[in-house]
């Protein structure tokens, strides 16, 4: 068997030993890779931990610390301390914070005091009634004015009284002439009063403030009061606002020599209404729109100017506009190509605005019932008939049939 040369030998050994020196090096740089990225994986997971572990020391410091009690401030002393009423009872003179800026701190003001030592540590803000809160309209309604048939000249009307002076009060500065203060819609029910209100929420970019005038209407005294006072202070915090006082002839009618307790509270309410709407105080850019069907009954102390200084009246629409109305409620609708706008117009001569949109909706029904997906113009004569009856069960007679 012939040998081999060991210089062969010595060649051969050190091509494996490089080769296996290259790939346990690529090995190595693997593992090092993936510890490094096992590393960031870990110091990823240590960084939340971290935040965690600190949000709930704090979350721990607070549970631990002693409940704080609320009072009003009464009265500031020239020394710097303050006499409060606490919402457990008593009066306190207390002490104030260096944390607290003291003259930030007036008489009324929301403040919390220590458990123990009873120095006041907090500014709070005003209290506000949750039904308060509630009557802020957030979004916007979906209306516009193009979606209003007719009444262009109460549409001006509102423009001028309620847009114009939040949008460019310089122009009544340079005429030299305050804004009015209010407006009043009038009208039979169904007209657009409150449609109209809808409308100018979507146009403007004013916070829009909506009450009902019988929710003022409360069972304790003074209740009714508060919070017509605290619908006009936060219309000033949200300043422009507009405030919209619709049925306002449930808290502003008629007040009587002779009263039960009751009616005595609604006259307090309307006392308080009075006087945010012409009183010492300015309300700034807030535009008050009050709306009733009932203008007959209303104090005559709210109807005269600098309270309500434009009274507008909705009236029922003429041929003209209910054909416009016609064509607003049916631009959604799939109706026959035969319907002639012209035969509704005409016989619907009594009908309001909100009549006629309770037709458009009552002769789709019709379609459905016919199983059919185009509105006729027989299925509008149906739904013509049927309102039409329906307004005149609407009687004091008919009101129980």
């Amino acid at each position: 068997m012939p040998k081999i040369p060991a210089t062969d030998v010595k060649k051969e050994g050190s091509v494996e030993d490089e080769s296996y020196s290259q790939s346990y090096t690529r090995h190595l740089e693997r593992r090092l890779r993936a510890l490094e990225t096992e590393k960031q994986i870990l110091q990823a997971e240590r960084g939340r931990l971290e935040k965690e572990t600190t949000t709930l020391r704090a979350e721990l410091e607070k549970l631990r610390q002693s409940p704080l009690i609320t009072a009003t401030i009464s009265e500031m002393l020239e020394d710097g301390r303050a006499i409060v009423k606490s919402s457990t009872g008593p009066n306190f003179v207390v002490h104030v914070s260096s944390s607290i800026a003291k003259e930030k701190l007036q008489s009324g003001m929301r403040v919390a005091l220590n458990q123990r030592s009873f120095a006041i540590t907090q500014e709070l803000p005003p209290s506000r009634d949750p039904m308060i809160r509630a009557m802020e309209i957030e979004e916007a309604p979906e209306i516009s004015y193009t979606d209003i048939g007719g009444l262009q000249d109460q549409l001006r009307e509102i423009r001028e009284t309620v847009e114009l002076p939040l949008v460019s009060p310089e122009l009544f500065e340079e005429v030299g002439i305050e804004p009015p203060k209010g407006v009043l819609l009038t009208g039979p029910p169904g007209t657009g009063k409150t449609l109209c209100a809808r409308a100018v929420a979507h146009e403007t970019n004013a916070t829009f403030i909506r009450v009902i005038g019988s929710e003022l209407v409360q069972k304790f005294i003074g209740e009714g009061a508060r919070l017509v006072r605290e619908i006009f202070l936060m219309a000033k915090e949200k300043a422009p606002a507009i405030v919209f006082v619709d049925e306002l002839d449930a808290v502003g009618s008629h007040r009587l020599d002779i009263a039960t307790s009751g009616d005595r509270e609604v006259q307090r309410t309307l006392m308080q209404l009075l006087s945010e709407l012409d009183g010492f105080d300015t309300r700034g850019q807030v535009a008050i729109i009050g709306a009733t069907n009932r203008p007959d009954i209303l104090d005559p102390a709210l109807l005269r100017p600098g309270r309500f200084d434009r009274i507008i009246v909705f009236p029922r629409p003429d041929p003209e506009s209910r054909k416009e109305i016609f064509k607003i409620h049916t631009r959604g609708m799939n109706i026959d190509s035969n319907v002639d706008f012209s035969i509704l117009v005409s016989s619907t001569g009594e009908l309001t605005g909100a009549d006629i949109k309770a037709i458009c909706t009552e002769a789709g029904m019709f379609a459905i019932r016919d199983r059919q997906t185009c509105v006729t113009q027989n299925h509008f004569r149906k739904a013509v008939s049927k309102v039409e009856e329906r307004g005149k069960d609407t009687t004091p007679s008919g009101i129980y049939c």
